[in-house]
């Protein structure tokens, strides 16, 4: 599990159903393309967050694959139609095989 990664999520505590709602995720990662060499000549092993996923409630909103030119802390703003009352999930998954979690919930109101 890659040190100091921290997932952040931004989404409104309440919607009227049917809205579309603008949901903004950051999560904090170095992020390393493999193309590196370190102090010792030897090349930096990639690690990279190489998948990021939102569902609400178990429905797939986002699925995006990244490739090792993504920036580091990888940024995504997006809008969701929020048809009910739920859970939106995230999921960022790292080359090293670490899954990392958030999940936020919506009222309709």
């Amino acid at each position: 599990m890659a040190s100091g990664v921290k997932p952040r999520v931004k989404v409104p505590k309440k919607a009227a159903a049917g809205d579309a709602i603008t949901i903004k995720t950051l999560i904090s990662h170095k992020m390393e393309s493999g193309q590196r060499k370190g102090d010792d000549g030897n090349p930096i092993p990639r690690s990279i967050i190489n998948r990021f996923t939102c569902d609400f409630n178990g429905e797939n909103v986002v699925d995006v694959k990244m490739e090792p030119a993504i920036s580091t802390n990888p940024y995504f703003e997006f809008e969701a139609l929020v048809p009910e009352a739920g859970e939106f999930k995230f999921t960022w998954y790292d080359d090293d095989g670490s899954i990392y979690e958030e999940t936020k919930s919506i009222a309709i109101g």
